[in-house]
């Protein structure tokens, strides 16, 4: 019996494939997440995009294993700015060359996916003088000193290949573009004005869709958090957000009257993160709670760099005098540290992701990582070879 029955399972199937119904084709199952060539991972893969400012030499330091990957150089490299995977490096004749970290992650909003992949030189992007760069899975946005905006595939930009979308014309100003809401969030000036007045909505190929009423004179520093895109103005802040495809703004305005030296004018802030750090003036920083919509001046004496951990966490500040300090969400100090010689400050910059925080020595090879959550603990000093003059971290 159990001989007739394989005989009759062989039969079948002889028969299907000798002009009967062919049997399905099975394809695997492509998991969540997955992503062409590269590593899906449990956690973060940070890395840091470095430039030498004397040589031009680029490297990129995994901070999980500490390698150092050597990609090129950039002559006269002027500034370094990314936008989670890609840096975007300004060379002295105002060319930008984008290194690929191979390092970077997809927030679902309940879920976040992680990424490692290689690192590799993308190549000359379009345009010159960079001011800005934000991305979203489908745009990377591109803005210039003339007023441009340039958008890119940013899914032909992953597999190596620059890929024009369209442009955003504008008056020529100090302004950005940036990705949002399956839109991008335009500033807008008039002619012959330096800074922006308020911000304008394009679809993904730069066309305007929408205007945001309320105004932003003199328009100046931009940052992407959850809860929005917030830009700086001279009353104060303006918060865009999204919801079922409508775009709304609303002022965030100063507590007093502030001076055009007080005014925050570039924020920085954990990627993710609804607390926002500016200088305001020489000998203080502003926090900006974006979730309370409200501001804290914080006296901190004279400041280098600054950044915000949010979510509770502290306001980091590099003083001139190469002290790095923590003060708590009162504007208190918590604790400071001697890290940098006081001539070395002036290029410093302060990295932070969700556990540490990173300075560079623009004068040695060395980059610090502070675990701010212990007193200002320096927890690895990371030798990444040249000169540390311009940071950026990618992968958070």
């Amino acid at each position: 019996m159990k001989l007739k029955a394989v005989t009759a399972v062989v039969a079948a199937l002889t028969l299907a494939a000798c002009g009967g119904e062919q049997p399905k084709e099975v394809t695997a199952e492509v998991p969540h997440g997955y992503v062409e060539g590269a590593e899906e991972a449990a956690e973060a893969q940070s890395r840091l995009i470095v430039a030498d400012s004397d040589t031009g030499a680029v490297r990129v330091v995994d901070l999980i294993t500490e390698e150092v990957h050597e990609v090129g150089r950039v002559d006269g490299v002027q500034a370094v700015t990314g936008d989670g995977r890609f840096g975007y490096l300004t060379a002295g004749d105002g060319t930008i060359r984008m290194i690929d970290s191979g390092s970077w992650m997809v927030d679902h909003g309940d879920h976040v996916h992680y990424y490692r992949a290689k690192v590799r030189d993308v190549g000359v992007a379009p345009g010159k003088q960079l001011l800005a760069a934000y991305s979203d899975p489908a745009v990377s946005a591109l803005s210039y000193s003339d007023g441009t905006a340039t958008l890119l595939d940013r899914a032909a930009l992953d597999k190596g290949t620059v890929t024009d979308l369209g442009k955003i014309p504008r008056e020529p100003h100090a302004g950005v573009a940036i990705p949002y809401g399956e839109h991008i969030i335009a500033t807008v000036a008039d002619a012959g004005k330096p800074f922006a007045r308020g911000v304008r909505v394009h679809d993904r190929q730069g066309k305007a869709v929408a205007e945001i009423g309320q105004p932003c004179p003199e328009l100046r520093g931009q940052a992407v958090t959850r809860r929005g895109v917030v830009f700086g103005c001279a009353d104060g802040a303006l918060l865009v957000s999204e919801k079922d495809g409508a775009f709304t703004g609303v002022k965030i305005p100063y507590p007093r009257s502030v001076t055009a030296q007080e005014r925050a004018t570039a924020f920085f802030h954990r990627p993710g993160g609804a607390t926002l750090a500016a200088q305001a003036g020489e000998s203080a920083v502003w926090a900006l709670d974006v979730g309370r919509r409200s501001w804290q001046y914080v006296e901190t004496g004279p400041v280098a760099a600054v950044n915000a951990v949010g979510e509770g966490g502290p306001l980091l500040v590099l003083s001139r005098d190469g002290k790095l300090r923590s003060f708590d969400g009162t504007g208190k100090e918590q604790t400071a540290i001697p890290l940098l010689a006081p001539e070395a400050t002036a290029a410093a910059s302060i990295q932070v992701d969700s556990t540490r925080a990173y300075v560079n020595n623009p004068l040695s090879a060395d980059v610090y990582e502070i675990d701010y959550n212990d007193n200002l603990r320096r927890a690895r000093t990371l030798k990444v070879g040249g000169k540390a003059g311009h940071i950026v971290e990618t992968g958070r």
